[in-house]
């Protein structure tokens, strides 16, 4: 199980580094007039996502879940993809990729990148990570209720993010 931490630990280490980011590109938004929406939720997305960091280990540890080679390294695969994806979505966004929802008024709608496969690829990623980080290593409690969770959160998230997208820029900063 400590390579198991291990990755869980890299996979909190590569979330704050996400925060960091995220950090650089708020000031970088604000400073051009972005607007915040739905700070109600990103707590519980917070909370969420640092639960299931604790949760996967400690579920493993508990209940003694054992590690099955071939559904295992599976879930490994599409944790890398995940990780992949989402820097993917990092890269393509640049200063305008934020944790939180952010709307510069006047910059146009990012179609390239993933954008042209998928209309939200990061939380493609987010929920392909919920569900096989706890897998790797059988913690299927918590990949159960994250993603169930997350699909609550995520159907807010994405209603959020669609209405301030879709808001003209004077409607913005007002």
């Amino acid at each position: 199980m400590t390579w198991y931490t291990a990755l869980v630990l890299a996979v909190a280490a590569e979330r704050l580094a996400e925060l960091a980011v995220a950090r650089r590109n708020t000031r970088w938004s604000l400073a051009r007039g972005g607007v915040e929406a739905g700070r109600g939720h990103y707590p519980a997305m917070v909370a969420l996502h640092t639960a299931l960091l604790a949760a996967c280990p400690l579920e493993v540890h508990l209940a003694g879940r054992p590690f099955a080679p071939l559904p295992g390294w599976s879930m490994v695969a599409v944790v890398v993809a995940a990780q992949l994806l989402r820097w993917w979505c990092v890269s393509t966004l640049g200063p305008r990729w934020n944790t939180r929802v952010i709307v510069v008024p006047g910059l146009p709608l990012v179609t390239g990148g993933p954008y042209r496969l998928l209309r939200h690829p990061n939380y493609v990623a987010v929920a392909a990570e919920g569900l096989a980080l706890p897998l790797v290593h059988g913690a299927w409690v918590s990949a159960l209720a994250f993603t169930a969770l997350n699909g609550v959160l995520m159907a807010v998230r994405v209603r959020c993010e669609d209405g301030a997208l879709a808001r003209p820029a004077a409607e913005l900063r007002a």
